[in-house]
């Protein structure tokens, strides 16, 4: 069979994502790429549960399968493998940050096909080279500057990339996936609380991002950020210091107790994550005042 002639009786896949005729153009190389965007409607994303870490799982559908709508969320230039969520494409135009990124290219390239060998950026993506892409756009946001808020961008990457990689062990096991979620897990946990910190002390307005997810389909905004701190402390936090271990939990319970008034809901607090932040102050609870590791 001739390469590109379909077999007759083939059935075509159904079409997931498409080629946007409006050209992406990189401000570190300044050469323009086709943009893929991900197509919605006819049954593609069945909305399934959201999880404890606020992440929107999917069912799969007989016609088009799974689907992971988060991979289409970030770009990445084939020329020069600066990848970035796709509004600051046009918004990072810091000639000192894009020169940095650009002098990089060849580093980010060689780490990025260190953990996910073979991506492709030129393909229509798969799970992998979505995980790609972030892993990209983690390591480009390094460095950009602050006034780009590049510090909670890399948190919730970091966390997107550990559901990847969860999803790409279950995929693919035995790849060290599960060992790579791990660490991006407690990645998120330094970036989510250096946000904070940097709110705190006024070093970078993270509060003011736009949108902070961390998943596609909801912005659970600033409050998120607190619940997700806790959380991820709790989850994957370290054990091995337990007297700071309770110390960093006992002051998430006191931060979830402060914003969402000891469970009292508002019509500015979301329903799912209200519930959400009632488990984890009563999970923080029994384990601070017990001083014993609980799971949640």
């Amino acid at each position: 069979m001739v390469s590109g002639v379909k077999k007759t009786g083939e059935k075509k896949k159904p079409a997931i994502s498409y080629w946007s005729k409006n050209k992406c153009h990189c401000p570190v190389c300044k050469k323009d790429f086709p943009r893929e965007e991900m197509l919605s409607g006819n049954g593609r994303m069945n909305a399934g549960k959201l999880t404890e870490e606020l992440h929107r799982l999917y069912i799969p559908s007989a016609r088009y399968g799974k689907i992971n709508p988060i991979i289409y969320a970030i770009g990445a230039c084939p020329n020069c493998h600066a990848a970035f969520l796709w509004n600051d494409f046009k918004e990072i135009d810091d000639e000192a940050s894009l020169e940095r990124i650009y002098d990089k290219t060849e580093e980010r390239k060689a780490a990025v096909n260190a953990v996910f060998p073979y991506y492709d950026l030129t393909r229509n993506r798969n799970l992998l080279d979505g995980a790609a892409m972030y892993y990209l756009a983690l390591l480009t946001y390094d460095e950009v500057d602050l006034s780009y808020l590049p510090t909670m961008k890399r948190a919730i990457l970091t966390l997107r990339l550990a559901w990847l990689c969860n999803d790409l062990e279950e995929e693919c096991p035995g790849h060290n996936y599960k060992y790579a979620a791990e660490i991006f897990y407690k990645k998120a946990i330094f970036f989510y609380q250096q946000a904070v910190i940097n709110e705190t002390n006024r070093i970078e307005k993270s509060s003011t991002l736009a949108n902070m997810g961390p998943d596609t389909d909801k912005n659970y905004g600033w409050d998120g950020v607190i619940y997700l701190c806790g959380l991820l402390e709790h989850k994957y936090g370290q054990r091995e210091d337990q007297a700071l271990r309770l110390k960093k939990l006992d002051e998430a319970k006191i931060a979830i107790a402060r914003i969402f008034g000891l469970g009292k809901s508002t019509k500015e607090k979301p329903g799912p994550l209200l519930e959400h932040s009632r488990d984890l102050y009563d999970a923080l609870s029994k384990e601070v005042d017990g001083g014993v590791p609980e799971d949640f």
